[in-house]
């Protein structure tokens, strides 16, 4: 009787610490595997008893592992006030959280700095978490542990964030099942940890101001930006022209020659611009209809210029902190219109379904090779390096996406 209670409690213990919801169909299996033992004993049968963790193998049966209550202990990237970020943040362990039975535990894969996170820290972003808060909005992330009533995920998925959602610079994230989406596991790491805020972007514009039609052109500024290198390769897809507005700096003509690889029509820099007759730029390139600026100053008047009568320019950013200037003549003799765009307006628009569709799209463009860009992966232990590449203070670099 001693050896089938410490039979019993180790099956008890077991299907504690798995969840296994057939505990008490294994349990019943103990006690009569013991039983059987006991008589086969009595009449000279073999002794032994089985390994305990044989009393419990069910062949050909599948089992669903729910979380053990808790998370893993975090590493994470943590603001306690706003300010610079590189004199704000600081690394440091966070406790588990428990996890109720509608939550996921993912471990993080990768998560990117991107401008906006930047401007959370300094808190000149218009939402953004209340502090003390972990850092970064978005990015890809391993299913480690589910709540006894999710439905759809396993661990081992792989998931992002969507809409985003604060705190994904850290390696453990426990949120709602809600919060996340499935992909695709043979995605390039680093393009689906960024997906949603450029890229996406880049689509939304493109469709939500303008009915463009294969043969039509657009025209951009901030042309070497991701979501500059998503609007060139997406337009390219859809058969639209790009013309494409870069600065002037060293190595140009080799910024040039990558975009039009990408799929560019037409790329300037701002000095070939200063000439009186913009449109005799454009050769065979039909005049745009839409315009993007993330710029603003006479970037943002450089757009403007080449639209045709009736066009369009939307503003996503606004990089040189300058004013846009529109002259008169503009609004009256062209009818210009001018709009704005911001990604997170739109995606608490209840828009969740459609914002997915649109990830699954890109992210197919992703592993075909039609959507690519560049970025730099950087093991989480190396965080203050890639911190200050995003600043800009080590030149001009690619995105840093920070790898867990």
């Amino acid at each position: 009787m001693r050896m089938l209670n410490a039979l019993v409690l180790f099956n008890f213990k077991l299907s504690e610490h798995l969840g296994i919801i057939e505990f008490q169909q294994n349990q019943m299996a103990a006690v009569r595997l013991v039983h059987l033992k006991t008589a086969l004993h009595r009449h000279g049968g073999t002794p032994s008893i089985p390994a305990p963790w044989t009393l419990f193998r069910l062949p050909n049966r599948t089992f669903r592992l729910f979380s053990t209550s808790v998370s893993p202990p975090s590493k994470a990237v943590v603001y306690e006030e706003h300010g610079q970020p590189d004199a704000v943040y600081k690394l440091t362990e966070l406790p588990p959280v428990p996890i109720k039975d509608d939550d996921v535990c993912v471990r993080m894969l990768a998560s990117p700095i991107n401008p906006s996170d930047i401007n959370r820290m300094e808190g000149v972003y218009p939402v953004r978490p209340p502090v003390p808060a972990v850092g970064g909005y978005e990015g890809v992330g391993e299913v480690h542990s589910v709540g006894s009533a999710v439905k759809g995920l396993f661990p081992g998925d792989w998931v992002i964030p969507s809409p985003p959602s604060s705190g994904t610079w850290q390696t453990y994230v426990v949120k709602g099942q809600n919060v996340w989406h499935r992909i695709d596991k043979s995605t390039p790491m680093e393009y689906a940890a960024t997906i949603t805020v450029n890229p996406l972007t880049a689509l939304r514009m493109l469709e939500d101001f303008v009915d463009l039609k294969p043969g039509d052109a657009v025209v951009q500024n901030g042309a070497t930006s991701i979501v500059g290198q998503c609007i060139i390769q997406l337009a390219r897809v859809r058969g639209i022209h790009s013309i494409n507005i870069i600065r002037d700096r060293a190595g140009s003509d080799e910024v040039k020659e990558k975009l039009k690889k990408l799929g560019a029509d037409q790329v300037f820099t701002e000095s070939q611009l200063e000439v009186k007759n913009l449109k005799s730029l454009l050769a065979d390139t039909p005049e745009p209809a839409l315009g993007f600026n993330c710029v603003g100053g006479n970037a943002a008047s450089s757009v403007i210029k080449f639209l045709k009568n009736g066009g369009t320019m939307v503003t996503y950013g606004g990089m040189s902190k300058k004013p846009i200037t529109v002259s008169t003549s503009s609004f009256i003799f062209k009818d210009l219109s001018l709009r704005g765009f911001w990604l997170q307006k739109w995606m608490t628009s209840d828009k969740a379904k459609e914002c997915r569709d649109m990830i699954d799209y890109l992210l197919s463009l992703t592993r075909s090779g039609e959507l690519k860009y560049d970025m730099e992966l950087c093991p989480f232990d190396q965080f203050p390096t890639a911190l200050d590449k995003a600043l800009g203070k080590l030149g001009s670099q690619p995105k840093q996406v920070i790898k867990f």
